[in-house]
């Protein structure tokens, strides 16, 4: 069995969501697939959410990560900033 979930692209309500918003729902889903709560169907229909909250969740961090930067200090106690480079 293949994870087609990777493949398909995240619908626009979860898009729309930020970071935090898409992690409670995906925290939320985590809880009701571990009490156990309600069918297969829906124990599998919650995990492909769940996967697309996972990788919105994932590109938001990416794209904070891309906007940080680094502060470096010269000798002389100058401040500047570089990008990062976290991968």
């Amino acid at each position: 069995m293949t994870d087609q979930t990777e493949a398909e692209p995240i619908p626009a309500d979860i898009r729309q969501m930020s970071f935090e918003q898409a992690l409670e729902e995906l925290e939320q889903i985590v809880r009701r697939l571990e009490a156990g709560q309600g069918s297969l169907d829906d124990a599998i229909g919650a995990y492909e959410r769940g996967a697309q909250l996972k990788r919105h969740c994932e590109t938001k961090l990416q794209e904070a990560r891309a906007r940080v930067d680094k502060i470096s200090f010269a000798a002389d106690g100058s401040a500047t900033a570089t990008p990062a480079g976290i991968d």
